[in-house]
């Protein structure tokens, strides 16, 4: 009887633990075995203000930031239906892959804190959307399906913007290769790019406080520094390495979120 008695015990403290372990992994609050990420300064709220107005919402809600965008770009592209006046002849492009800009858009929503912070741990990047650019599109790391590098199709899909179609929409892998594609995203120098799933900004190639190329950078493009944005306040953001990912392409951002990132929903 007494080892029937022990026996239920058990397995009432083993259905706890797992409800328990459920109810931990649904929550965002419970942060108890998570450790408090390094504080690193707070995003400047006027770079929001470079941000597509027409594709893309912010708010702002005490300590945090969403970024809602229909995934839709303003600038020019092959990938635009025939009638849209924003479309080009392929140029670049070899050739296309299958769907159109606002055939195949989706949304994007991502809420973020108006301070990140560096995590005791960074995180890889998986396949789809890493961050959204100023232009309202996602922007993607240095693979594609399949994990194959971007190499095996940058000469054959990706236009001006350095961005082609997917079954997740239009999205952006590497710099923009010239400005006649009237686009906002950078090219050597240090606009800014757009913001990443973790909350920290991403910048062109040149940081703003040198108006050079930045010689500190982190393993993942990241430091601590002041921008056009900041009014003198350093903080920690990203920028583009520059390093040629493949001939004289270079990817947007090819290596670990240092933040905690966020779920694109």
């Amino acid at each position: 009887m007494k080892s029937l008695k022990f026996m239920h015990l058990l397995l009432f403290g083993a259905i706890t633990f797992i409800l328990s372990c459920s109810s931990d992994s649904d929550s965002t609050d419970d942060t108890d075995d998570v450790d408090d990420p390094i504080a690193t300064g707070s995003t400047p709220l006027s770079a929001f203000d470079e941000f597509n107005t027409d594709g893309v919402t912010i708010s702002f809600d005490g300590d945090e930031i969403t970024i809602e965008s229909n995934g839709i770009p303003n600038h020019t592209s092959p990938y635009w239906e025939e009638d849209n006046p924003l479309r080009i002849e392929r140029v670049v492009a070899l050739a296309l892959t299958p769907g159109f800009i606002e055939e195949r858009a989706r949304n994007y929503s991502l809420t973020v804190s108006s301070a990140p912070g560096i995590a005791t741990t960074s995180t890889a990047t998986g396949l789809g959307a890493i961050g959204i650019a100023v232009t309202g599109a996602p922007i993607f790391n240095d693979l594609e399906g399949g994990n194959r590098p971007i190499e095996e199709t940058i000469a054959e899909t990706f236009d001006y913007a350095g961005a082609h179609s997917g079954p997740s929409g239009y999205h952006y892998h590497i710099e923009s290769s010239d400005v006649t594609a009237n686009t906002t995203l950078s090219f050597d120098d240090e606009k800014l790019v757009g913001i990443m799933a973790d909350g920290f900004l991403l910048y062109g190639r040149k940081c703003n406080s040198t108006g050079d190329h930045p010689t500190d950078l982190d393993v993942s493009g990241g430091h601590v520094s002041t921008s056009q944005h900041s009014d003198e306040e350093e903080f920690y953001h990203y920028h583009i390495v520059n390093e040629f990912y493949f001939g004289s392409v270079i990817a947007l951002f090819a290596g670990d979120l240092q933040g905690n990132p966020e779920i694109f929903m």
